[in-house]
């Protein structure tokens, strides 16, 4: 009887650091989990906001009617600004700013994805008005969503299916939606509405994730001089999430290297403004009168006069609706 009291002690004596240290790890790992997803949170909802206003601007008329989404004004240093104002409120620094200064350094870059092309907000090297060097965001050039094909000819593509060609043949240009300019330009790329998509969401994507990966690495060579112990790279994002990515006007926001207890905060978050997704009524001129037609529901071969993104807009320019049983063609 002795000796199983003695041997239960012992086991007790044993296994008893192995508890309380597995509890201790238990309690960390339910306070990082907590840290990370108040972390998450907090820039979704930076990201949200900031994608709401991308599309803000000083003419409310501007903010609501367009004629064509190409010209859709998107406001990107609003939509930055109010992307670190919801960062810092989360965040408790909404006052405070060297918290603010300190929690910049986590953030390597913002990509703001427009319509015909994509902007970057990330740290360079500069020289200020005083002739000093400084490191701070900076934008980015507008850089296109360009692609060329094997036989040399280049395209300038948008989030949706319309396009800019230059033929390489005779240098000749091509503006429209692919199905527009199709047979005139006679490129094969034009003709097949899926294969076009194909090699629009895999130009757009490599653009932008080769973009990402210099800026990301840039600031590896600027951040141990800001005081940030961390290699930046990019996370990992699925295929799902970059092809959501370029299907709306919109933010994508990188916060990476936020100490957190016994790792590193690293996650990214994408803000959609939804505009390419509004319904498009197409206008065109036939027999010398104006007709509209919602573009995916007709197929014209008139050239596009105007766009709207309702039917009274096009009603109130004079166009009327276009049956689509009967259509018309050139």
């Amino acid at each position: 009887m002795k000796t199983i009291t003695k041997l239960a002690i012992f086991s007790v004596l044993i296994l008893l650091p192995y508890f309380v240290f597995n509890n201790i790890n238990l309690d960390h790992y339910r306070q990082d989990l907590m840290i990370e997803m108040r972390y998450n949170r907090a820039i979704d909802t930076a990201t949200q906001d900031a994608a709401k206003a991308l599309l803000s601007n000083g003419n409310h008329r501007d903010e609501t009617e367009y004629e064509t989404l190409k010209n859709v004004k998107i406001n990107k240093d609003e939509a930055v600004q109010t992307f670190f104002n919801t960062l810092y409120l989360n965040f408790g620094i909404f006052n405070d700013r060297d918290g603010q200064g300190v929690l910049k350094n986590y953030v390597p870059a913002l990509m703001i994805v427009g319509y015909d092309g994509y902007y970057m907000y990330s740290w360079d090297e500069y020289t200020n008005a005083s002739g000093e060097k400084e490191i701070q965001h900076v934008w980015s050039p507008k850089k296109p969503y360009s692609y060329s094909d094997q036989n040399g000819n280049t395209f300038a593509f948008t989030l949706d299916d319309y396009v800019i060609v230059n033929r390489n043949g005779d240098q000749k240009w091509f503006e429209g939606f692919r199905s527009e300019i199709a047979s005139e330009s006679s490129i094969s790329l034009l003709y097949d509405a899926d294969t076009f998509d194909q090699v629009r969401r895999t130009s757009i994507v490599n653009l932008l994730q080769q973009d990402l990966e210099f800026y990301i690495n840039q600031y590896n060579n600027y951040s141990k001089r800001l005081g940030v112990a961390y290699t930046f790279t990019i996370p990992l994002i699925s295929q799902e999430e970059w092809n959501n990515t370029i299907d709306d006007v919109g933010v994508l926001a990188f916060v990476q290297g936020i100490p957190m207890g016994e790792k590193y905060y690293n996650n990214y978050a994408l803000g959609g403004s939804r505009v390419v997704k509004q319904p498009i009524y197409n206008g065109i001129i036939a027999n010398g009168r104006k007709y509209y037609y919602y573009r995916n529901a007709c197929v014209s071969s008139f050239r596009t006069e105007e766009m709207f993104t309702s039917e009274r807009d096009a009603a109130a320019n004079g166009y009327i609706p276009l049956d689509c049983t009967v259509g018309y063609r050139n």
